[in-house]
């Protein structure tokens, strides 16, 4: 297994810099997912990883070689694009072998690798079809297959999912981790989408406009976000905000709410006066009466997802609308004014500026 180094990256097409200044260490073996709203740099960083995109500055390794100026096809990597870019005229084995017979490897082992493959991804019975023949989800299998056959030191995904429908995306989301788990190949990963960044990744990389804004694990990112662009952009529904004043920092912090002053454990670094921003998760939210009660809200949306229901309220000095998960014996109706209050779990709280200052606890 082979490991991946990016230092000091940066791309710009001409005057416009889009990745600037990315520096990622990725283990051998690891699942790495690059995450981050449409534009943030994530395919373009890929796709320098790849070769298909040339490095502006910095530099790319590979197995502790550079590779920042090799061609693509010496780099040892293996890439399944968005689109399945299947030969239509050839069977499933012609187009898994492609490459293989490409570079005239004898034909014994070409049958014999497809074989392999095949059978890891259990497309066996499917080797003399022709794409058009095949499902999404098939297709996609066979994209990676060619990939596979490779054996490369390394696997690019870009968003290769978001063409298949919600259930095929699941389970292909199911057969990409069990792939993982069966050749322990390192894999970097990039989606828009961050259930599939949460399900798969061993670590996260959120990227912003051009950077990276914070790397960890997908629970670390969940429940400790250093900024707001990552606490708003890890979690569904996303983090609720409110802006409030610290009125004091001993033991306990008070917080002054829209006029509500409340009373949460542990301290902030924020002096006495600062506004600030605080961050509460839908699921450490609650509705009835609560020793920490926050506000009154009045429902304008209820989602009944079967397995919870997602209470979505108009509150007064919030920054959005505010979501609650609640039990489904107590759901509220469109209109209802309801009282709402912290429910166990953290509070976060974050500067004028987005960072993170600190995590509070719910007072009982």
């Amino acid at each position: 297994m082979t490991g991946l180094r990016l230092t000091g990256i940066h791309k710009s097409f001409g005057s416009v810099e889009t990745i600037k200044g990315v520096d990622l260490q990725i283990g051998a073996g690891e699942f790495v997912v690059f995450v981050g709203p449409s534009g943030c740099g994530k395919s373009t960083l890929l796709r320098m990883v790849s070769g298909l995109e040339s490095v502006t500055r910095g530099t790319i390794g590979i197995g502790g070689r550079d590779v920042t100026r090799v061609p693509p096809a010496r780099r040892g990597v293996a890439m399944v694009f968005q689109s399945y870019a299947l030969f239509p005229h050839m069977t499933v084995a012609d187009n898994i072998s492609f490459g293989l017979r490409l570079a005239g490897t004898g034909k014994d082992e070409v049958r014999r690798r497809v074989a392999e493959v095949a059978e890891i991804l259990q497309i066996t019975p499917l080797l003399e079809r022709r794409p058009k023949q095949l499902s999404g989800g098939q297709r996609q299998r066979v994209a990676i297959g060619r990939a596979i056959i490779r054996n490369p030191d390394v696997f690019l995904f870009d968003e290769p999912l978001s063409n298949l429908d919600a259930a095929l995306r699941v389970q292909m989301r199911l057969e990409i981790a069990r792939l993982h788990q069966q050749i322990g190949a390192t894999m970097v990963y990039v989606t828009h989408d961050q259930v599939e960044a949460m399900t798969l990744a061993n670590r996260i990389v959120v990227l912003n406009a051009g950077r990276i804004e914070q790397v960890g694990t997908p629970m670390d990112l969940y429940n400790a976000p250093k900024n707001r662009f990552v606490a708003e952009f890890i979690g569904s529904p996303r983090m609720n905000f409110f802006p409030a004043r610290v009125g004091a920092a001993k033991g306990r912090t008070i917080l002054d709410l829209s006029g509500r002053r409340i009373e949460l454990g542990g301290t902030v670094e924020a002096r006495e006066g600062d506004g600030v921003q605080l961050g509460i998760r839908p699921e450490h939210l609650a509705l009835g009466d609560y020793a920490c009660e926050l506000f009154e809200g009045r429902v304008d949306v209820v989602e009944r997802l079967g397995n919870e229901t997602i209470a979505y309220l108009t509150v007064h000095g919030s920054d959005g609308p505010v979501a609650v998960r609640v039990a489904a014996v107590r759901e509220p109706r469109p209109g209802d004014t309801v009282r709402v209050g912290m429910a166990g779990g953290d509070a976060h709280v974050f500067d004028r500026g987005g960072a993170s200052v600190g995590r509070l606890k719910h007072v009982s």
